[in-house]
């Protein structure tokens, strides 16, 4: 009777949590606001070719056919910084920081905690400086790209982020130790989401770019941020779970032995 309960308790926590709305304004707030500011920052490297849709291609871990139809959709980098303005890259960064907002609040909805001051919106600030660094050292950065271990640092540094993310946008009120079984499982759902893009993106940007043209792409590269938003939401909801879940389970194996 008791494990009904808080399996139907647990179950409350997913249903309330609103886990695919949540995802939809984490693509399209992405797709508007993080996407360009990436491929100004891509272009910035001279020595990273086709800049930020190479990264896109490469973050999908699509095929090579379906790369240069991403590819297609985006300038080249020298194009990029030439027809870039300050006041466009200030509106972007203006907007990029609703970006964060929408994260910590996924955060805050998850632990049940209210919503932060005003005052603490510089977290966004910092936040999404380091998102941006972190995509830009392991998508674009040539160095990372060579590195023998780069998909072991990848996924090291992915759920160090993940896990300081957290912290960062929550303002410490959880402990760190409650927040690293939510990174964890974030990284490891974003590796099943590149397998995935793999079998099932990489032919279906092929078709659609055949039946719709550039437009089905985008349509396909929507659908995978929907996905990120799943796994990086579902990946600390789950992460919750997880740490609530085991000191129950190791009282009960306790109370048996």
């Amino acid at each position: 009777m008791h494990r009904r309960v808080r399996g139907g308790r647990r179950w409350a926590q997913v249903s309330e949590f609103e886990l695919w709305q949540r995802s939809l304004g984490f693509a399209a707030l992405g797709f508007l606001t993080l996407v360009p500011l990436l491929i100004v920052v891509s272009a910035a490297d001279p020595a990273s070719g086709r800049g930020f849709a190479q990264w896109l291609g490469d973050g999908l871990g699509v095929s090579a056919a379906a790369r240069e139809d991403i590819e297609r959709l985006f300038a080249l980098p020298g194009q990029t910084l030439r027809t870039t303005t300050a006041f466009g890259l200030a509106v972007l960064a203006v907007f990029g920081l609703s970006f964060g907002a929408t994260v910590q609040s996924g955060y805050e909805k998850v632990w049940n905690l209210p919503p932060a001051r005003w005052w603490a919106r510089w977290r966004h600030v910092v936040w999404l400086a380091v998102l941006i660094g972190v995509l830009f050292l392991s998508g674009v950065t040539p160095l990372w790209r060579a590195t023998a271990d780069r998909g072991v640092i990848t996924l090291l540094s992915g759920a160090l982020f993940f896990w300081w993310s957290q912290r960062m946008l929550l303002g410490g009120r959880v402990a760190w130790a409650a927040l690293l079984p939510g990174a964890v499982i974030t990284m490891a759902g974003l590796l099943g989401l590149r397998v995935f893009s793999r079998l099932v993106f990489s032919p279906l940007i092929a078709s659609s770019a055949v039946t719709y043209g550039p437009v089905g792409t985008v349509l396909v590269i929507q659908s995978w941020l929907v996905g990120v938003g799943v796994v990086v939401f579902g990946g600390a909801l789950a992460g919750r779970l997880l740490h609530e879940g085991l000191p129950r389970m190791a009282h009960a194996l306790k109370r048996r032995g």
